[in-house]
């Protein structure tokens, strides 16, 4: 059981305990209406507070969870990019050098404490051909359309774990990239 069920069910213990207990105060004050008012009134208050308490509790559950959310996407979104910056500083210098491959090593220690399945499986891909590609240490035309073909599903895959999660959209998003890059 969760600390809301938990909350919850003692809540209405208490509740049903106070319900008893001013349901008796009630009916033996019947032959004076004035102290049954008052035993109404704070039936109602008591049930009023027991209400407020519960829904104060869940909005602050769902604001709690919704903190975390926000903080995963803009850490999932920052190394992301961080990545895709340092592909393309890669690519435009057109040479991978060791500590290229170092850095990428450390990226990838990052990415897999935080990405999705699906991201990690296009970016174990990426890292095949990167590392194709640096046999020789400079990246031929040929390597480089390689690698952007590679970076662009990697990008679908990313884009699909930070905003989309239907799959239709990600095959569509991912044609779209293709025909893109395609294009260059």
């Amino acid at each position: 059981m969760n600390k809301s069920t938990k909350y919850l069910l003692v809540s209405l213990f208490t509740f049903l305990i106070g319900y008893i207990f001013l349901k008796l105060a009630y009916n033996s004050t019947q032959d004076i209406p004035f102290l049954q008012e008052i035993v109404l009134i704070i039936l109602g208050t008591i049930a009023t507070i027991a209400i407020t308490a519960a829904l104060l509790n869940k909005q602050s559950e769902v604001e709690l969870e919704k903190e975390q959310r926000v903080k995963i996407f803009d850490l999932k979104s920052n190394l992301y990019f961080e990545l895709i910056d340092f592909i393309e500083e890669i690519v435009g210098k057109r040479k991978i050098t060791k500590e290229d491959l170092i850095t990428l090593e450390f990226l990838t220690h990052k990415i897999s404490t935080i990405a999705s399945p699906e991201v990690l499986k296009e970016y174990s891909n990426f890292l095949n051909n990167i590392k194709d590609s640096s046999k020789d240490a400079i990246i031929s035309p040929f390597e480089s359309d390689e690698l952007s073909q590679s970076l662009a599903n990697l990008c679908g895959t990313i884009r699909y774990d930070l905003i989309s999660k239907e799959a239709s959209n990600k095959n569509e998003i991912q044609t779209i990239i293709n025909k893109n890059i395609d294009k260059l």
